[in-house]
């Protein structure tokens, strides 16, 4: 079984060999921010009445086991990791993940040589599986909003049938309400990605000129983000157009801004596994009245809707505050919702729509996006992070200016 240090792979079982001291040294967090996730896990594990849970995602994998890398970008290999209902979480994983997933605090790393597409790891993860659960198991699976499987179909088919009769049972609220609320070290590197993005958002007249591309702009933005101490940039989007823009998800064209255009840039860059997720706006020259009245009107709707995100408030209140002002000059909205969660994942439960009932509490971080149409193909949105406290809420990006900054304006 498994002991202290990396020293093969034992082809016979399955299983890394430890012979040494390099475990337990964990990339971001310390050992008692994952033993006090683990307990978290399983106490509701216990009050759910599971054996077992069987985790398949990335941001699921990495907050039991702090496995942080970029090669879940690659779709070939399935990962796993199971939390049994006492003891620590044992990793049924790709052999080429074998070395990292040993600098974590697992010391039970079951591997496969991989790709297999006849058996990529099946028959290892029911052996697993078999060996902690009990006859007719209760095995918990993330099946619900905002997951995915991230295995073959068919994989699942053939687990379901080698694991028979054990039940499968929905686990996507367990997993949220332990994830949702984020600890000292979570928000400290949610503030510091806030941070960085927003010293890349005040060097924005260094790559805003006449005539360059909308492209470029993007593509210079993520390199200040980048320089400021991003870890790296998964998502850049934003839009610009006279007195607003079409969209906020569309990809930059060649065009560059006008004068009279409303610029917009919307970043999720990452630090250390954590997002940051906010916008700001800028006028192209001097701003029309009109653009003026919907800036203030969405700072406004942002001051409201920070107001009302106070411990035990429902996730509606926040998005009525915000929408009560925008309803005033227009009910349009972007995409259904005024903000969602953040963390490990650029959006993450809840949702601030009228519909979502989610108690706030200290701990979980939200984004404030309230946004605006004008005109048919004209909006504007503003966005803002924050996280809850026992004192109410509190920033966590810096607020943005209240009037409409202006970028080569004429004095």
């Amino acid at each position: 079984m498994c002991c202290d240090k990396v020293s093969g792979f034992d082809a016979n079982r399955g299983r890394i060999a430890f012979v040494g001291d390099i475990m337990n040294t964990s990339q971001v967090f310390p050992l008692s921010e994952f033993e006090m996730r683990l307990l978290r896990l399983q106490t509701r594990m216990s009050n759910a009445g599971l054996d077992g849970l069987l985790l398949t995602s990335e941001h699921d994998v990495r907050y039991v086991t702090g496995f942080l890398t970029r090669f879940w970008e690659s779709p070939t290999r399935p990962w796993f990791v199971v939390v049994p209902a006492s003891g620590k979480p044992i990793a049924v994983i790709p052999s080429i993940g074998a070395a990292l997933m040993a600098t974590t605090w697992v010391d039970d790393i079951r591997t496969w040589s991989a790709p297999n597409p006849d058996d990529d790891g099946i028959s290892l993860l029911a052996e697993t599986l078999k060996e902690i659960l009990p006859p007719h198991a209760k095995l918990g699976l993330a099946m619900g909003h905002e997951t995915g499987l991230r295995m073959p179909l068919v994989d699942f088919m053939r687990l379901r049938n080698d694991l028979a009769p054990c039940e499968f049972q929905d686990a996507t609220k367990l997993l949220r309400e332990t994830q949702v609320i984020k600890s000292e070290r979570e928000l400290e590197l949610i503030s510091e990605i806030c941070a960085i993005g927003g010293r890349a958002f005040d060097r924005i007249e260094e790559i805003v000129q006449v005539g360059r591309p909308l492209s470029g702009i993007y593509r210079d933005f993520q390199a200040l983000l980048l320089s400021e101490g991003a870890d790296w940039v998964p998502y850049v989007a934003g839009g610009a157009g006279q007195d607003g823009y079409p969209d906020v998800i569309s990809p930059a064209t060649e065009a560059p801004p006008r004068n009279g255009d409303i610029l917009m840039l919307d970043t999720g860059a990452v630090r250390q596994g954590y997002f940051c997720d906010f916008d700001r706006n800028w006028s192209i020259g001097s701003a029309s009245a009109e653009a003026r009245s919907a800036y203030r009107l969405l700072f406004d709707a942002t001051e409201a809707g920070f107001a009302a995100a106070v411990p035990g408030a429902p996730a509606a209140s926040v998005f009525r505050a915000m929408q009560t002002l925008i309803d005033k000059v227009s009910s349009s909205g972007a995409g259904g919702r005024l903000g969602h969660g953040l963390g490990m994942r650029l959006t993450e439960f809840p949702s601030l729509t009228a519909t979502d009932e989610t108690e706030l509490q200290p701990g979980m971080v939200l984004t404030l996006e309230p946004s605006l149409e004008m005109a048919p193909g004209r909006m504007m949105v503003h966005e803002e992070d924050i996280v809850i406290t026992d004192e109410g809420p509190r920033y966590l990006t810096r607020r943005a200016a209240p009037e409409l900054p202006e970028i080569g304006a004429q004095s």
